[in-house]
């Protein structure tokens, strides 16, 4: 057994923060780099040339690569041979995190208490805290911020079970070609299929942290993400929806086992800076 003190996990998610948004993954950087060599729009390649720019000041300056420092999504894996000290909650740790690393890395603060009374709580809590109970004697968090340019472009279909599998490639196509602009493209595509409608946005938002270069290990849907792939990016929309070739860089399909009756499919847009940092303890 292993024992883990809150104020651990406070001082990683806060760490956390401010990585996740300085720093852009490895994997993502490369991404645009294969974009400005694949785009045809000499437009659309200048704006991949200010990406990279603009990613390796942010990185050298130890500066929020985005203005939008998002809302702070947060997994958490806890092994079953932990133990967990100190005041508080697993949850007030994290949140304690999120606290510190907006405020002392100077991240916008853009979180409100209530979505109707809109008052800002200014330190960019709550998070959102998503826990998963596994094998193991640590906790590995990972910290994904997300703007709402790009969330607010979610979309989800409760599909019935005689849909096709092109039937769920429009209907992911669709949901990215109408974005245009507003997610900030090169997008990255983020698909939840199976489960409920709640279990298929989390299945959405989770695809998000699968390396760029990555794909399904299943045929199937490897086959499915390559053909949303290259529907979005026939559209024309390009990089930051001013024409061009490339308007996405990857898709991720996450499924999961289903109702007989039903196939609940979700969208979850990331723009070009899908950010994600992770830590174990």
């Amino acid at each position: 057994m292993k024992t883990i003190e809150m104020r651990e996990i406070a001082a990683l998610v806060r760490r956390l923060c401010m990585e996740a948004n300085y720093y852009l993954p490895d994997d993502l950087r490369q991404a645009f780099r294969r974009g400005e060599e694949q785009e045809q729009s000499p437009l659309g390649r200048q704006i991949f040339e200010e990406m990279i720019a603009n990613c390796d000041l942010a990185r050298e300056n130890d500066m929020p690569v985005c203005q939008d420092t998002g809302m702070a999504v947060v997994f958490a894996e806890v092994g079953q041979d932990v133990h967990l000290s100190g005041e508080g909650s697993l949850e007030d740790a994290v949140n304690e995190g999120v606290r510190q690393g907006y405020t002392d890395g100077y991240l916008r603060l853009s979180v409100v208490g209530d979505p109707l009374r809109r008052e800002n709580t200014n330190d960019n809590t709550p998070c959102i805290l998503y826990t998963s109970l596994v094998p193991g004697d640590q906790i590995k968090i990972t910290v994904a911020p997300k703007g709402f340019g790009s969330e607010n472009m979610s979309a989800m279909k409760m599909f019935t079970p005689a849909a096709s599998k092109q039937d769920i490639i429009d209907f992911v196509t669709d949901a990215c070609v109408n974005a245009g602009s507003n997610p900030c493209p090169p997008i990255v595509i983020g698909v939840g299929l199976g489960g409920t409608s709640d279990k298929a946005a989390y299945l959405a938002k989770r695809a998000l942290l699968r390396p760029v270069d990555a794909h399904n290990a299943d045929p199937l849907y490897a086959e499915m993400e390559k053909a949303i792939l290259d529907q979005v990016n026939a559209s024309g929309v390009g990089p930051q929806g001013l024409g061009g070739t490339v308007t996405a860089l990857s898709c991720a399909i996450e499924p999961f086992g289903t109702h007989i009756a039903g196939l609940p499919c979700v969208v979850n847009i990331s723009c070009h800076v899908t950010r994600h940092a992770e830590g174990t303890l």
